[in-house]
């Protein structure tokens, strides 16, 4: 390898050698100059205008403008052999980067776009051109500068619309009056007027129309009568068929379910008022599962948009590998002149049965590194109604790398055992006063859940618990969840000298710890506008516990503490809220989140449970900290870490983090963040000193990281490592200043994890 490179430093002088008579090799755009005359070119003209000169040159650093000063593969090109045998050959064909030639980049051609999207945006009166730049050192290289000369654009000026007195027209015509494109003074542009007719004929289709096309309406333009201005009549086009200018309306809808397209013994049909429903055996699904998810109604105006929203009811079941929809002209017509059409629809049932396996790993700056992994199992079709029933099996270990020697794997080692049961039934079994939309699939959710924890040096904790839940949607955006029921229960199974000795010498520690019922009721609203270039996800959650047990328990006379089933219920409230906004610039996501937390114990409780607090770090939060190493506040606890792990966790949470991600090669893309964050006390504690939550102390309380990451991101599946570098600690260190890490060393922390942090 050593001699390759040194072969390719001796021969990098030039990059133009295997080059024939008139080729030139492009070197990028020098400059993109806009000569703007008493205006202002508009920024998505711009946009559009850098797409059609953005070809990248040879050895791109960022296209068009800026190259490597390494052009490695016009080095191998114009000096090694092509065809070369072993392991030269190997790299020739790795390496080589075939010339990006003037001649291909076709600047002549790119000056032809420009004109034409300038005058697609109303720029009539305005011009491109375009000149080389030959190299002084080198006739051979060239880069381009483009010349944008800009003139005031041209404004909608009278519009007239069908006025034929039809219903069709009548539908286009007000459609079109209530369209911001088309409005007077908007500039002329041509995707906006074609944006026009696209909503005129998505609201036809959705009216009965549903052959009708966007070219079926055109545009009468004059641009001469009245300067800077364009006068537009809106008209039929002339080729329209008669079947686009007809209404129809739903006749019949039939469905097939099948498990196999080539394999069915009989079929079973069955006739509903929504549709028929053919059921090619063997077949396990409830009679009344496909009918609900049909959105036509017979007799009514044929609508697109019910054909759309019945295709999504049946996917979000989760039990097809396929759906396909025909939609049938039955060449017949009503008393009232309307067209009849009828549906097809074809439903294969998928496995039902499915794994699923995932891995996570870490590397902590304490010296504790190690995998975790969670396998679930889950039936996709458990009654035939699209009920789900999962369970999975997780577990995490961690190692300390620099234990002392001859210390027990039990006392240096930390572990995580769970397995939660599922059982989600795709109905809302839910009094008919909470209010839900029948155009989405709601939920009726089950669960039980048992957790081991390890905590080496300090205890173990088993944590059982269930609940029941309700998911329902209000619209497209919002998704609601209530918990009516939730019971957790935590017990510590075994603790060490050391923890005993933390706990005594911090009696609120140990009330966070102490064996516990927790009867929870929950809510979590989420907003979700994962549309368009900037996305925006909402979601809060608060709980509460404690306080219905709390209040039959007063009105039966207790006193004291109350019990459940001899051991006291815990009282608090809970709430979170977490902002995630989502940026799209060019072909890079700026992505940041905002999260806030409290929790506040009262009544029955003085500590909020361990279980309910927060915590800070890790590989979804601060990932320059490992989990659970940081705060409340300023506050250490080094006294009591032998081993360097200690759990710290608060009764307050702020959280902000932003995120960088962008492409490197096909599914490979790589992200820059910065994280902040940290956990405090709500109520002051003087075994934890600093630990409480002030406004003098906030920004610096702040533990603030940054870091690199690649993802191999597949869509279904994205595989995530991050290196975190820490830049400030809360806590004293030992060193002055800010920028308080102790060493580059210490202030590391390495993350393999699936799916995006946030």
């Amino acid at each position: 390898m050593l001699a390759v490179l040194l072969s390719l430093v001796s021969v990098s002088c030039s990059t133009t050698a295997r080059l024939g008579e008139g080729e030139v090799l492009y070197t990028g755009v020098k400059k993109l100059n806009y000569k703007e005359n008493n205006t202002k070119i508009d920024g998505d003209v711009q946009d559009q205008i850098f797409e059609a000169i953005d070809v990248a040159p040879n050895n791109s650093l960022y296209s068009p403008y800026y190259r490597t000063p390494f052009p490695i593969g016009l080095w191998v090109y114009n000096h090694w052999n092509p065809n070369a045998k072993g392991l030269k050959g190997w790299l020739y064909r790795k390496l080589v980067s075939q010339p990006v030639l003037v001649s291909r980049v076709r600047p002549e051609t790119r000056v032809d776009m420009i004109n034409t999207l300038l005058r697609n945006n109303g720029y009539f009166t305005s011009s491109a051109s375009y000149k080389l730049n030959y190299s002084s050192k080198n006739k051979k290289k060239a880069s381009i500068t483009y010349d944008v000369k800009v003139n005031e654009p041209y404004c909608l000026g009278e519009l007239k619309y069908l006025n034929m007195g039809t219903p069709l027209t009548d539908i286009i015509d007000s459609v079109a009056k209530k369209n911001s494109y088309f409005q007077t003074g908007n500039r002329y542009c041509l995707d906006s007027l074609n944006a026009v007719r696209i909503e005129i004929t998505n609201v036809l289709r959705n009216k009965g129309y549903y052959y009708f096309k966007p070219e079926y309406l055109e545009y009468l333009a004059d641009s001469v009568s009245a300067k800077g201005t364009v006068n537009l009549q809106l008209i039929k086009a002339s080729n329209v068929p008669n079947m686009a200018l007809m209404r129809f309306l739903s006749n019949k809808v039939y469905v097939t379910v099948q498990n196999d397209k080539e394999l069915s013994f009989r079929t079973d049909t069955l006739e509903f008022r929504r549709c028929t429903l053919y059921k090619r055996l063997p077949v396990r699904i409830k009679d009344d599962l496909i009918p609900s998810c049909i959105r036509s109604r017979h007799g009514r105006p044929f609508r697109v948009g019910n054909m759309d929203r019945t295709q999504l009811y049946l996917s979000r079941l989760g039990i097809f590998s396929s759906i396909d929809m025909k939609v049938v002209n039955t060449d017949s017509l009503t008393a009232d002149g309307d067209g009849l059409l009828d549906v097809y629809i074809t439903c294969t049932l998928d496995q039902p049965i499915e794994a699923t396996l995932e891995a996570q790993g870490t590397s902590k700056s304490n010296s504790f590194i190690g995998p975790g992994l969670q396998v679930g199992l889950s039936h996709k079709n458990y009654w035939g109604g699209a009920e789900r029933l999962s369970a999975n099996l997780k577990g995490s270990y961690e190692w300390q790398t620099n234990s002392a020697k001859g210390g027990r794997a039990q006392d240096i080692n930390s572990y995580e055992l769970g397995l939660d049961v599922n059982f989600d039934i795709p109905r809302l079994l839910a009094p008919k006063f909470v209010k839900r939309s029948s155009r989405y699939v709601n939920w009726t959710k089950f669960s039980l859940n048992a957790d081991l924890m390890n905590r080496p040096n300090y205890f173990k904790m088993v944590q059982f618990g269930g609940q029941m839940q309700w998911e329902w949607h209000h619209n497209r955006k919002s998704t609601h969840q209530f918990t009516p029921f939730k019971l957790r229960y935590n017990k510590l199974i075994s603790k060490t000298a050391a923890f005993d000795s933390a706990m005594e010498s911090n009696p609120a520690l140990a009330q966070s710890f102490r064996n516990v019922f927790i009867p929870e009721i929950q809510y979590t609203y989420t907003y979700d506008n994962s549309f368009g270039p900037n996305n925006i996800t909402w979601t809060s959650t608060i709980s509460e516990a404690g306080s219905i047990f709390s209040g039959i328990w007063s009105i039966c006379g207790a006193k004291g503490v109350k019990k459940l089933f001899g051991t006291p219920f815990s009282q608090f409230v809970r709430a979170q809220t977490q902002v995630v906004w989502n940026r799209k610039i060019g072909s890079m996501n700026l992505v940041s989140r905002f999260l806030l937390g409290a929790a506040h114990a009262f009544g029955n409780s003085s500590e909020v449970p361990y279980s309910a607090q927060f915590y800070i770090g890790g590989a979804n939060s601060v990932r320059a900290f490992p989990v659970r190493s940081i705060g409340p506040g300023r506050y250490c606890p080094t006294e009591i870490r032998p081993n360097g792990y200690y759990d710290q966790t608060g009764t307050f949470k702020f959280e902000t983090n932003c995120e960088l991600r962008f492409p490197i090669l096909g599914y490979l893309k790589g992200a820059l963040f910065l994280d902040a964050g940290n956990v405090w006390l709500l109520k002051k504690d003087d075994y934890r000193p600093g630990g409480e939550i002030t406004l003098k102390h906030f920004l610096n309380d702040l533990a603030l990281g940054t870091g690199v990451g690649v993802r191999f991101d597949m869509d279904m599946l994205v595989l995530r490592a991050d290196l975190g570098i820490g830049i400030h600690a809360p806590y004293d260190t030992g060193k002055s200043g800010y920028f308080n890490m102790p060493s580059f060393k210490d202030s590391l922390g390495f993350h393999l994890a699936i799916g995006y942090p946030f």
